[in-house]
């Protein structure tokens, strides 16, 4: 801190025990690169201060140093909100990190896990393995923390299965605007419960989940398929079966899939959560076109896990911090982009000015077990999702500029002009051009509701960023 802290400083000092290790401030030397680490380098935020504290209670005393000072509060586990809401998304904030809630323990009776709000991703999997040879389901990056993840979806390959990541989540300990510290579930402060499921960043700060576990899968097949598609014809083609592919409402939930397309070519990859044999029998390669296979087959979990996040490093996400744009859109099996378009879609990849070599589009498998869960039974607005498209692009030598953007917002028109229809967006993968329109994209029909409960729990808007929840009018 500067030799004469604020009053919101020394009130945050006071609330994490008079450690001033705990407590940044925006006069501290090396704040933005070592303390506020925007994680999407494109858009510069300036919080207040960020905090680390080690208690429930410093982060109940935080909140209530904040609400004394009319300030905003975010949390952060991992950081990777890609507007950098963990970060507030809007200067003058509070920042929360949760680095130092790191507890875990496994009932072996129940295999229930309780895991601290600010566990990484990579973390969760090896505590999860460590302690019975359990896992659950969440996402590729191991960079990413749990309090975010579980708490906006929590999509994986394994939630054909298992269901997101928040499904598996069954009682949490959180930090309400009011500075309480209270347990949410299903029997207790169920609204509040219903609304983190799907909208935590907006309604409080987790700091504890219990959370049902799985047994680890005895056999994984990894597959990769590198389609020979020189064209966009070719590309096109490729999807359609792709999409005929997935579509097929009697397809295995051990199969998950994506449909990666980037400026090096097509490839179709992901993971059966199976034998090899089983995996064969499925005939995935005939439904395709021709390809450059590839299958491995591990029993080692954690190999599993592994292989997924170096090939996302190598389309160009993970850690690493940087100027990008993101868009998404999910699509529910009605929603299925007709031939046609998908001509269209490919033929403007193919002939724009993306204004970068360093962008991928990304069509994820969802279903399964994610869609058996009713639409209202959490705050999780795409329950219908057969699956979602992610277009990112980076800009290696600055800011994005408007050709980037202009590339990915017209990928998106081009589905939703052939479909006659908006689309929604998976709030995992925010979007900031969205504005005001967010949030009815990202929680649909369940925002009526969220907006209720946000006015009963949090009417000064305590925990916001620009497209959170506001309270019900």
């Amino acid at each position: 801190m500067g030799n004469k802290p604020s009053a919101v400083e020394n009130c945050l000092i006071s609330a994490v025990g008079n450690d001033k290790s705990l407590v940044a401030g925006q006069s501290t030397v090396g704040y933005q690169l070592s303390h506020v680490k925007p994680y999407n380098l494109d858009i510069p935020v300036n919080p207040s201060a960020v905090t680390y504290p080690n208690t429930s209670e410093q982060v109940a005393a935080i909140v209530k140093c904040a609400v004394d000072n009319s300030l905003k509060v975010q949390p952060r586990c991992g950081g990777h909100s890609y507007a950098n809401y963990g970060i507030g998304g809007e200067d003058g904030s509070i920042v929360v990190d949760l680095k130092n809630f790191q507890q875990f323990s496994m009932n072996k009776t129940s295999w229930q896990a309780t895991i601290g709000g600010g566990t990484l991703l990579d973390d969760v999997t090896k505590r999860l393995h460590d302690n019975g040879n359990r896992a659950m389901a969440h996402g590729t990056c191991p960079q990413v923390g749990i309090g975010g993840h579980a708490t906006i979806g929590g999509l994986g390959p394994s939630s054909r299965m298992w269901g997101s990541a928040l499904d598996h989540v069954e009682e949490v300990e959180v930090v309400l605007a009011n500075s309480s510290v209270v347990r949410a579930s299903e029997d207790e402060n169920a609204d509040v419960f219903w609304a983190l499921k799907g909208a935590g960043a907006g309604f409080g700060i987790i700091t504890e989940f219990k959370v049902r576990t799985q047994a680890e899968p005895d056999k994984t097949t990894l597959y990769s398929y590198g389609i020979q598609a020189g064209n966009a014809q070719d590309k096109a083609t490729a999807f359609k079966k792709w999409q005929k592919l997935i579509s097929d409402p009697d397809l295995s939930r051990k199969f998950a899939s994506q449909f990666i397309m980037t400026e090096l070519g097509v490839v179709v990859t992901g993971t059966f959560f199976g034998p090899q044999e089983e995996f064969d029998s499925l005939n995935i390669s005939s439904r395709l076109p021709d390809a450059d296979e590839s299958v491995v087959v591990l029993d080692d979990w954690l190999g599993v896990v592994g292989h997924w996040a170096e090939d996302l490093a190598l389309e160009l996400a993970g850690g690493i911090q940087s100027n990008f744009y993101a868009k998404s859109l999910a699509y529910t099996k009605d929603d299925l982009i007709p031939d046609a378009a998908v001509d269209t879609l490919f033929k403007y990849i193919d002939e724009s000015d993306k204004g970068t070599l360093a962008w991928f589009l990304i069509f994820d498998l969802e279903g399964g077990a994610i869609n058996d869960v009713a639409p209202d039974a959490t705050a999780y607005g795409h329950r219908d999702a057969l699956f979602y498209h992610q277009a990112y692009a980076v800009n290696l030598f600055g800011h994005v500029d408007d050709t980037i953007r202009n590339f990915l917002t017209g990928l998106n028109k081009v589905v939703t002009d052939a479909l006659g229809h908006d689309l929604g967006a998976y709030a995992g993968y925010v979007d900031r051009a969205l504005g005001d329109d967010g949030p009815s994209k990202y929680w649909g029909e369940n925002l009526k509701r969220l907006q209720q409960i946000k006015k009963a729990v949090d009417p000064q808007d305590v925990f916001h960023n620009p497209q959170s929840v506001r309270p019900e009018a």
